[in-house]
């Protein structure tokens, strides 16, 4: 049945209601003078600058900022190594046996290292990755399950200067060759398999493939993971075991002097069009904007364990699994596998056995959690936890509100943060000591962040809706496409006359100034001449108490240009019948529909709705709309590989073909 409690989430979710920090946290946070924001805006400059006091940096910077859009550089003349600012300025602050990452395989098996240890592994890697020819600005694609050793093969080849191409464990064979070839990639670093739902994905024959068409590749490192009996093909005279190759070497390597804006790495994300973006990040303003928003956004302090739960081969997982937290000397959880194995408590588990304080997610795991009900997060000790946040797409009020009260027992505050790939950073939050939180809302820009909304010609529109964009640069921007300098321009300069920074994104501002990310643009609507966000719709849908989640797309429509078609998923317990949402699935849509069109308006009503015990989501937990939209408009399903279950899109397939619905 739909939990009763949650059926009351209306009454909570007035236009203007927000959650103010709670006292006691505001007393202690680490930011918590509203008046941050003033003296950020006043003076950018001066506002970074003290920022890269966090940074531990080998030759001192010159000049804050030069340049404007497209071509901006930051902290020019400094030199710095972003492995050394992770464990080596640590250690020098006494760090050195903290637990710097707490592991957990999915197979049960913790591992703990310290501050020291890591530094250990960290050199013997780079040592062990010299060894094998790579240089100063050589790039090293990594494609591992979520390890130690992964995190450590990134610092590795931070420490001596090699650009890391972190690849996602669930791509496809065709999708690492393709990342692998547009860097020239020189050596791979890879694993047996890694543990997903108590079965090993094969990750070595995946590469095994892909290394059919990377004549770039000279050598591949293996990592053991998986562990015998398990197969795994080496070829002679290129393979090499992770373990064969650090054992023999030694445990100090200096850390190379790399310039602020040399090149820390290239991190690829598919594009609407085209081959996946190469997205360039370089060193120092990389180092400034993840040190500096982790510190501010997460309140982070010494005792804190922080659980961002996003794969390395995102970039959360690079920002806020390794670099913001470790130049912050926080203590890192790291787990393995899927949330639900082998049971839908695995997550709140974790949190009571590691004492996390810090939990950091994607809304659609939260909307998962929602799915499978309140009383398994009630089973665990989640007392530990001080502040919780998301990240990966905006959350609906309703998921909101849920996890402020079965997860952050009404005492946590939420930080739900606005960022992508290409920003490097948080760019939007509201900062726990000093904002409050409106369900729905990421928040007001973050210091110094120069965000605001524009019409289609550009102009700002003080209230209301419109699309996203970003007036001044700032630290942890990309620099560039990998080997493609005019598509980076066309794609984030060429709108408005390069005034702005494109994210592609629509918002909405409050008279508090804060703002509601409404989704890609590409994602609005436009039925009947009247523009819709599709995730209004899903907010109005997953606000009905039966509702775990939603996934609205459009189809091409004769008379109104687009229909709203609707994918829902059901909480446990409720079903067609269960009093409320109607004795059949017929009337269960109806029921639906008639929902979304009393919450939003008749225009709204969604065209059709289909109830399905599942969507596509990859392993990280997105919903892939693109997969929907091809079944909807009847084309050929696209790539499936990076899917946490690919057998989803046959039954979605079957189940829109049937027109009874």
């Amino acid at each position: 049945m739909p939990d009763s409690k949650d059926a009351a989430l209306s009454d909570l979710l007035t236009e203007d209601r927000r959650f103010a920090p709670p006292a006691a946290f505001a007393a202690d946070a680490r930011v918590n003078d509203a008046a941050i924001y003033d003296r950020a805006g006043a003076d950018p400059a001066a506002f970074w600058a003290n920022e890269a006091a966090r940074v531990p940096w080998m030759t001192p910077w010159e000049t804050v900022t030069r340049g404007q859009f497209p071509h901006v550089t930051w902290f020019d003349g400094g030199k710095l190594n972003l492995a050394h600012a992770c464990l080596d300025a640590q250690i020098e602050k006494g760090r050195a046996n903290k637990a710097a990452i707490i592991w957990e395989g999915e197979d049960g098996e913790v591992r703990t290292v310290t501050y020291r240890q890591l530094r250990r592994d960290v050199c013997r890697l780079a040592n062990g990755l010299k060894s094998l020819g790579v240089e100063r600005g050589d790039r090293v694609a990594i494609y591992m399950p979520m390890t130690i050793e992964a995190v450590a093969t990134m610092l590795a080849c931070a420490r001596i200067g090699a650009i890391h191409s972190v690849v996602f464990g669930g791509f496809s064979a065709e999708s690492l060759a393709g990342r692998i070839v547009d860097a020239s990639a020189k050596v791979l670093v890879t694993a047996d398999g890694g543990w997903r739902r108590g079965h090993v994905v094969a990750l070595k024959d995946e590469a095994d493939r892909a290394l059919l068409h990377t004549p770039s590749v000279e050598k591949v490192v293996v990592l053991q993971r998986a562990r015998d009996p398990f197969p795994c093909k080496m070829t002679p005279g290129r393979d090499v075991w992770y373990h064969d190759l650090v054992s023999v070497q030694p445990d100090q390597c200096p850390p190379e002097a790399m310039g602020a804006e040399d090149v820390l790495f290239i991190l690829y994300t598919s594009g609407t069009t085209g081959k996946p973006k190469g997205i360039v990040h370089t060193t120092g303003g990389y180092a400034v904007g993840t040190a500096a928003t982790t510190a501010m956004v997460f309140d982070l302090t010494d005792d804190d364990v922080f659980w961002c739960t996003a794969d390395i081969g995102w970039v959360t997982g690079h920002s806020y699994v390794v670099y913001g937290p470790l130049q912050n000397g926080a203590t890192v959880m790291l787990y393995e596998g899927a949330p639900d194995f082998p049971r839908r408590d695995r997550f709140w588990e974790i949190i009571a056995r590691h004492h996390v304080t810090i939990f950091y997610t994607a809304p659609t795991a939260i909307r998962a959690f929602m799915k499978w009900g309140h009383e398994l997060p009630e089973l665990h000790d989640l007392s530990s936890l001080r502040l919780i946040g998301s990240v990966g797409e905006p959350i609906n009020p309703e998921a909101w509100i849920w996890y402020h009260r079965h997860i952050g027992a009404e005492r946590c505050p939420i930080v739900d943060t606005w960022w992508q790939t290409e920003t490097g950073h948080i760019m939007i939050s509201g900062l726990p000591g000093v904002t409050a939180m409106k369900p729905g809302y990421a928040g007001p820009p973050m210091p110094a962040i120069d965000a605001c909304i524009v019409d289609d010609d550009g102009n700002e529109v003080a209230r209301g809706s419109g699309t996203l964009a970003i007036r001044t640069p700032w630290p942890g921007m990309l620099r560039t496409i990998w080997g493609d300098d005019e598509r980076f321009k066309a794609t984030y300069f060429s709108r408005w006359g390069g005034r702005f920074y494109f994210p592609g994104d629509g918002a909405k501002r409050d008279e508090h100034g804060n703002l509601m990310i409404l989704g890609r643009i590409d994602d609005v609507l436009n039925v009947a001449g009247h523009r819709i966000g599709t995730m209004e719709v899903e907010s109005a849908l997953v606000d009905h108490p039966a509702v775990a989640e939603a996934a609205v797309i459009g189809r091409a429509h004769e008379l109104k240009g687009q229909a709203i078609v609707a994918f829902v998923t059901l909480k446990d317990g409720a079903t067609a019948g269960t009093p409320g949402i109607g004795k059949t699935r017929a009337e269960t849509c109806e029921t639906l529909r008639q929902h979304v069109a009393a919450k939003i308006g008749a225009l709204a009503r969604p065209e059709e709705v289909y109830l399905t015990a599942d969507l596509p989501k990859t392993r990280s937990g997105k919903i892939m709309r693109r997969l929907l939209r091809d079944i909807a408009e009847g084309r050929a399903v696209g790539d499936t590989t990076t899917l946490a279950d690919p057998a989803v899109m046959g039954r979605l397939k079957d189940l829109y073909a049937d027109t009874d619905g």
